[in-house]
């Protein structure tokens, strides 16, 4: 079954846009938990403009869901991320001034420094994902890495969803049979929607997770946190 990860970054954005602790991320983060959610995703940058490192410590030892941990693993993530040692890393080669994240790993050309991250993690005891596109040779490449799995980045598919979703889900469904072949788990993030998360889940019924945060916080302003969850875990439990 597909898992659903709730990111909690729009949470810390409006938070930090006032000031104080309103709305309370760690409280929202167990009530995504107590609302259905299988998974917390936060994504701290360097410029803690959302997440903070200091949520990062706090939500750990409160949620009993499993916990990732996005970013680019520069010194201070690679630290925090051996200190809280969260359920899963995905590393994410995002810059330090990206809106969001923007492309996937070239697995090949960093192979080196991705093996090294990934073999530090793992032997922390973390499961570790890395951010690629819909490309099987980037999969590939994410295998001989020492990942347990990639995270798909959805950004094109969710683009090209409304002009032809068979054409915008086949590269996906060619990564993701690669992915299998290679034995890594598959998961997939951004700009995932309730428009269009129930094909893809439906065409790649082996996707581990999917983790969600903008379109999810977005619908939560009209629906309410708790009926927007569950909306979404609608569209992946269809069967």
């Amino acid at each position: 079954m597909t898992k659903l990860s709730v990111n909690i970054n729009k949470i810390a954005t409006i938070r930090n846009a006032r000031g104080g602790n309103m709305p309370n991320v760690l409280q929202a983060a167990l009530d995504c938990e107590s609302f259905g959610a299988q998974g917390i995703t936060v994504h701290p940058r360097p410029d803690e403009r959302h997440i903070r490192y200091s949520d990062v410590r706090e939500i750990k030892p409160a949620i009993s869901t499993e916990f990732n941990i996005e970013g680019n693993p520069i010194p201070s993530f690679i630290e925090l991320v051996l200190e809280v040692r969260p359920a899963q890393v995905t590393l994410v080669p995002d810059a330090h001034d990206a809106i969001t994240s923007n492309a996937g790993w070239d697995t090949i050309k960093n192979r080196d420094f991705l093996t090294d991250i990934c073999s530090r993690f793992k032997k922390a005891g973390i499961r570790t994902s890395i951010f690629v596109d819909p490309d099987p040779v980037m999969v590939e490449g994410a295998s001989a890495c020492g990942a347990d799995r990639v995270e798909l980045y959805t950004e094109a598919y969710a683009r090209n969803y409304a002009k032809n979703r068979e054409e915008a889900i086949a590269p996906y469904v060619a990564a993701a049979l690669k992915a299998r072949e290679c034995g890594l788990g598959l998961n997939a993030g951004h700009d995932l929607s309730l428009g269009n998360l129930r094909y893809f889940v439906q065409s790649i019924d082996w996707t581990d997770e999917v983790s969600i945060g903008h379109a999810l916080i977005c619908d939560a302003l009209y629906m309410g946190l708790e009926k927007s969850i569950q909306a979404y875990l609608a569209e992946i439990n269809f069967f």
